[in-house]
């Protein structure tokens, strides 16, 4: 596991520097000064619904499975939680070792709708996002799942640089590791379920 860590860490340390710092804050000025005011409450309340999605997405489909007795949905339920376990862990790592500003600490011109200062690297909202999306396509990859599973993180990166708490490079890495930890958790899945010791459990909580 610290191996993959390290590997995502270094792949998303090289994202500031690819991203010009004045494309950085000239694409979040353009986004965050420029922004139809009107529409600041409802993404104050669209970035608030990934705490929900991230975290009930798993427990309704586990949920869902039992009612309808079917293992595999109980299954998916099980990986989607670890998934977002994983996913959760990389994230605030890599916040608490890159520990960069919020945007508006160093451009105090900005207007930001949330009073955060720090942890600005990756974004957290567009991570858990982008990992809910992929695990839910990767265990049901179906068009009307896949499509609107992407656009609801797509927007949710947006959201961030509208509210001025995250620059481009925040909402890109958070992007890639929200996907990449998914893959990633798809190969532990995988390894628990052929692991005898590990099997036994998902037979104990499958019904």
């Amino acid at each position: 596991m610290k191996k993959y860590f390290f590997l995502i860490q270094l792949m998303l340390l090289a994202t500031p520097s690819c991203m010009a710092q004045n494309f950085d804050i000239d694409v979040l000025k353009q986004t965050n000064l420029n922004r139809n005011t009107d529409l600041d409450n409802f993404f104050i309340h669209y970035s608030n619904t990934v705490t929900y999605t991230y975290a009930g997405t798993p427990i309704l489909i586990y949920t869902i499975g039992i009612f309808k007795k079917d293992k595999k949905m109980q299954t998916n339920g099980i990986n989607m939680a670890i998934n977002a376990g994983i996913n959760g862990a990389f994230t605030y790592a890599l916040k608490k070792s890159m520990d960069r500003p919020r945007p508006a600490v160093t451009y105090p011109f900005l207007t930001p709708l949330e009073n955060r200062t720090r942890y600005s690297f990756p974004s957290g909202h567009t991570s858990s996002a982008f990992n809910t999306a992929t695990s839910l396509s990767m265990c049901y990859p179906k068009w009307f799942i896949i499509a609107p599973s992407f656009a609801y993180a797509g927007l949710m990166g947006y959201s961030r640089m509208h509210e001025g708490v995250h620059y481009p490079s925040d909402v890109f890495a958070g992007a890639v590791l929200g996907i990449g930890s998914a893959y990633l958790s798809k190969r532990v899945t995988a390894y628990l379920q052929q692991n005898k010791k590990t099997n036994k459990i998902y037979k104990a909580v499958t019904f």
